[in-house]
């Protein structure tokens, strides 16, 4: 059976994003991830709102960055929302986009080491200890809180340790296409860590655009790309057969604050990074996926241009078509 999830961006706002974690809930998605960017709203506050108004689905961070927030922060929030959610949240981690710690003044280290050694401490302080190399006291004093800790990733390296060290991945795929690789580089990590590769979740987390209208899908699709195409890694965008200058022409209008203008530089292939189209062309694309082995299908931003309709298209037409497969 294919397990399915949405993820969207923290830049909705508190209701809607409430109505649509019920809404993801009455339609049998098994979780909802919302992403902690910053400058935009507040993940955890945005969780805490829709756990009170859902009683069943898994609601997560997508992700959290050790860089901008410190691990013990990380902990203490994880454990509080595991206590007001009754064991439905679950923690994503991730290195954070190296652009927008910039634009906050951070420095950072590599995206591995600095994950992994965040990792090793939330893994210490959800079991009630202290992490290595701190003191005694640098612990939870409320008390062990198991907490699935998922790893948001994309390269090879950070694939390899979800593999080796989470319980579960989000891999990001640009393009859809990219999952075979993806799911046995998570694989490999595992095994060398002499864990079985079955025991984690794998999300294949795929950008979807889907609409009736593949004008309006396409528009929606390409002011996301706009905005974070820039930042993606030369290694990531050869997949699609796309290099960083590409997208100069759209970071200077984006620089400008000109959306529209740098939405309508987004081009075909670049599009191709995700998914777009009406709900049958949505579910050919992701029937790829099926096939080659996926069994949890993560839906993201921007779905489409309005989310609830793009959720329950995906809910009620694109999925059943998928578990068909599978």
């Amino acid at each position: 059976m294919v397990r399915a999830s949405i993820r969207v961006n923290n830049d909705l706002g508190v209701a809607r994003f409430v109505r649509l974690a019920a809404l993801c809930e009455e339609l049998g998605f098994q979780q909802l991830w919302v992403s902690h960017d910053l400058f935009w709203r507040s993940a955890p506050v945005l969780l805490t709102a829709a756990f009170g108004a859902t009683s069943r689905i898994h609601l997560g961070v997508g992700v959290f960055n050790p860089v901008s927030q410190h691990p013990s922060e990380i902990a203490m929030t994880a454990a509080t929302l595991q206590e007001l959610s009754g064991g439905r949240f679950l923690l994503g981690l991730g290195a954070g986009a190296d652009q927008f710690l910039v634009w906050a003044g951070l420095t950072f280290d590599t995206p591995v080491a600095r994950t992994r050694r965040a990792l090793q401490a939330l893994r210490s302080l959800l079991a009630g200890a202290a992490p290595n190399a701190w003191t005694p006291d640098g612990r939870l004093r409320t008390g062990p809180s198991p907490t699935p800790i998922y790893i948001g990733a994309m390269g090879p390296r950070m694939l390899a340790l979800a593999g080796e060290m989470a319980d579960g991945a989000l891999p990001l795929l640009f393009p859809p296409e990219h999952f075979a690789t993806a799911a046995e580089q998570i694989a490999g990590g595992a095994r060398a860590a002499g864990r079985d590769p079955c025991v984690l979740d794998v999300a294949a987390c795929l950008w979807c655009s889907i609409d009736t209208d593949a004008g309006r899908a396409r528009r929606a699709l390409a002011e996301k790309i706009a905005y974070y195409g820039a930042s993606f890694s030369p290694q990531l965008l050869a997949r699609a057969d796309l290099r960083v200058a590409d997208f100069e022409p759209i970071r200077t209008a984006m620089a400008a604050t000109d959306l529209d203008g740098a939405s309508s530089l987004v081009t075909e292939r670049m599009l191709s990074l995700g998914v777009v189209g009406s709900p049958d062309d949505v579910a050919n694309r992701c029937a790829g996926l099926v096939r080659a082995g996926a069994r949890h299908l993560s839906f993201g931003p921007p779905l489409g241009p309005d989310p609830e309709l793009a959720v329950r298209a995906l809910g009620l037409e694109v999925l059943p078509a998928l578990r068909k497969l599978g």
